[in-house]
C-alpha cells in the first residue's frame, strides 16, 4: 500500500487529466515537467504528489 493522496492532490490531478488527457505519458520524470506548464505549485511535496497521482492513473488505465 502506498501514502494516501489528500483531495486537494486528487482533484488537481483529475482536472489535469480531463483537461490535458494526451498530454502525460506513463512516466513519472516527464509527468512532474508537464504538469509545471499547466499549473503554478512551489511546493516541491505538492508538485511531487500530482505527477505521482497522474501517473498512477494512467498506469492503471494502460494495465
Amino acid at each position: 500500500m502506498g501514502r494516501i493522496k489528500t483531495s486537494f492532490i486528487k482533484n488537481i490531478a483529475k482536472d489535469l487529466m480531463a483537461k490535458h488527457p494526451d498530454k502525460f505519458p506513463d512516466d513519472f520524470e516527464r509527468n512532474k515537467e508537464t504538469m509545471l506548464n499547466y499549473v503554478n505549485v512551489d511546493s516541491k511535496k505538492i508538485r511531487n504528489g500530482i505527477a505521482g497521482h497522474v501517473t498512477s492513473q494512467y498506469s492503471k488505465v494502460t494495465q
